[in-house]
């Protein structure tokens, strides 16, 4: 958006006396522009001559201040962009349609862009418009707060705590079209930012003005105090999408009754669910009445659910999309699944943990452990000394192509003590991370029907903007999966599984331009792809692809990865161990520039599709 200006010029307009001479043939004479009541005058003859040259001077001095006044006016006005900056913001609600980049032809992907545009373009007219008045109203109570620029001129929002509910602000939604159906109108939360890191190495003055702290500056009065904010008022946000899931609420309330500091959390949840039929997120097991001391009473201000019916679930990557556009501006974000139990002091433990990396750019990540035997019902403190760890990947075929999907992890005694273990992966199940790791690598929106690929497509273009993973070294929440005790009950929640025939193909799409922004399929061309809002959904500019791929072994013309990684990962820790030391001196993430290193399989003829035994 860009502010308009308005010059305003001024002058006098000389009558033509009489007798003076009238104007050229070509409409144009020296008396339009020079004043007549100067060039022709009644003054003595004899002074003709100079009384002419002295108008003519006059008169050329007028115009030449009126031009410096024109040009100077015209100089004042704002620049305007002739193109669009990798971090500008962008309305999601007005999809961009991209160029094919094998021609200038058509395809019917851009078609249907095209149609998303027109569409979410006249309801965001609709929308502000009827909104109109409120902003002004708010405007006027409501003092703006101004951005903090970093210094590539992409503007870093002035994050505020505590956070007003996302849903009682109707001025911080946007409308969309939704990328299943291409018709449904979906009203969704802004984003807090666009990606900053603009494709560059991410900076420490950029990442200490992401993240806010629960206790002002006691001198500014700021919720923005980089690493002077102690450790214990750091405010984390949590993201969880759920899927028609009853134990969505228990989770809620497990992640704040189990906090040493439940007042320094928000939760954003998106809530795909039946209404009437399914139990809600944000739903008290019992009426605020009867017990005021329940999470979702006590804190409810601290929890936006943004809920969506069902059947416009088109899977876990839509729905992670829309619940990265909750989070506002956090110290920590956490991302995990809608059915997990919370060890006590949870936030106090990850947070040591990713601390103790001394890295900036570390995420903490992995498959979680069953819930079954793994939590003291009375201290609520963790039974297990052992952890999992990603390292086991392998391709896999099937209707949507040849992709790497995540296997069965191994979970055992860690390496190394006294710190998380560096590791190659990233795993959607559990995330811990600075917060401004879901604001530099969001989730794709166009990725509908998309399970397996959603890992692959975060962790490989996170490597790329400089983030490094790593297992934590203690578990901080298990998960309830279906077997055991609950086999039971987690086997009546439904799937969005269940939309398949509805939503028919557009995983196949969707797949295609996921491998195409990692460069995991060379043998499609480009032009078969989306490449709408590259700039956001990409890659970044620390990494290669290939540099990952020639890491860990996986061989993307062929389909194939070198087997047993995990004995580089896990077996004293040598990956942690051969690359931590080339961590940046401003603890901005590992620096791998100069480093020339091969993952090949030590045991060909042996089998290691699952590794986790």
């Amino acid at each position: 958006m860009g502010a308009k200006g308005d010059t305003e010029s001024k002058g006098k307009q000389s009558r033509r006396r009489k007798g003076a001479a009238p104007p050229s043939s070509s409409g144009f004479a020296v008396t339009n522009l020079i004043p007549g009541d100067i060039v022709c005058t009644n003054h003595d003859l004899k002074n003709k001559k100079n009384s002419t040259e002295m108008g003519l001077f006059i008169g050329i001095i007028v115009v030449v201040l009126y031009l410096y006044s024109f040009f100077e006016s015209i100089g004042s006005l704002p620049d305007i962009s002739s193109g669009r900056n990798m971090g500008a913001n962008m309305n999601l609600a007005v999809m961009e349609v991209p160029i094919s980049a094998g021609g200038t032809s058509t395809s019917k992907i851009d078609i249907e862009n095209s149609d998303i545009h027109r569409k979410a373009e006249s309801i965001d007219k609709k929308h502000n418009n009827d909104h109109n008045d409120n902003k002004k109203n708010k405007n006027k109570k409501k003092k703006k707060q101004e951005p903090v620029v970093d210094s590539n001129d992409i503007p870093i929002p002035a994050g505020t705590w505590p956070v007003v509910p996302i849903r009682t602000q109707p001025d911080d939604h946007e409308t969309m079209i939704h990328v299943g159906d291409l018709k449904t109108v979906m009203t969704v939360p802004k984003f807090w930012s666009p990606p900053v890191h603009n494709n560059k190495q991410f900076t420490r003055e950029q990442a200490m003005k992401i993240g806010t702290c629960a206790e002002k500056d006691p001198i500014t009065g700021s919720s923005v105090r980089g690493d002077e904010c102690p450790i214990s008022q750091r405010t984390i946000f949590i993201g969880i999408a759920s899927y028609r899931d009853y134990q969505c609420r228990e989770t809620l309330e497990s992640a704040f009754q189990r906090a040493e500091n439940p007042n320094r959390i928000r939760v954003g949840v998106v809530d795909q669910i039946v209404v009437g039929e399914d139990v809600r997120c944000d739903e008290p097991v019992k009426p605020c009445e009867e017990d005021p001391d329940q999470a979702l009473c006590k804190y409810r201000d601290q929890v936006d659910v943004y809920t969506m019916d069902a059947p416009l679930s088109v899977g876990p990557v839509f729905a992670r999309h829309l619940g990265y556009r909750l989070y506002r501006g956090e110290y920590y974000a956490t991302q995990s699944d809608a059915h997990v139990s919370f060890t006590q002091n949870w936030d106090t433990d990850i947070i040591h943990q990713l601390e103790s990396t001394h890295n900036d750019m570390a995420v903490l990540s992995t498959y979680l452990t069953d819930i079954d035997g793994s939590i003291d019902p009375v201290s609520g403190k963790s039974l297990r000394n052992t952890r999992p760890i990603m390292c086991n990947t392998y391709y896999e075929g099937g209707a949507q192509g040849m992709h790497l999907r995540h296997g069965s992890q191994p979970e055992r005694v860690p390496s190394i003590h006294g710190t998380p273990q560096l590791q190659p992966w990233w795993a959607a199940g559990y995330s811990f991370s600075r917060g401004h790791f879901i604001v530099n690598v969001p989730y794709d929106y166009l990725q509908s029907m998309i399970f397996q690929g959603e890992e692959m497509s975060i962790g490989i273009r996170g490597f790329t903007v400089g983030y490094d993973f790593y297992a934590p070294e203690r578990s901080v929440c298990f998960h309830h999966y279906a077997h055991g005790v609950n086999k039971n009950k987690r086997n009546k929640v439904k799937h969005f599984w269940e939309n398949g025939d509805r939503y028919e193909g557009t995983g196949k799409r969707a797949m295609k331009r996921l491998l195409g922004i990692v460069h995991m399929n060379p043998e499609v061309n480009s032009s078969e792809w989306d490449h709408t809002d590259i700039d956001r959904y990409g890659l970044g500019g620390v990494r290669t692809t290939e540099k990952f791929y020639e890491f860990f072994g996986i061989d993307v013309v062929k389909k194939k990865t070198e087997g047993h990684l995990c004995q580089f990962v896990m077996e004293s820790a040598k990956m942690h161990k051969l690359f931590t030391p080339m961590l940046r001196k401003d603890g901005m993430g590992i620096d791998y520039t100069d480093y020339k290193f091969h993952w090949v399989d030590p045991h060909p003829d042996k089998q290691s599709r699952d590794e986790s035994a």
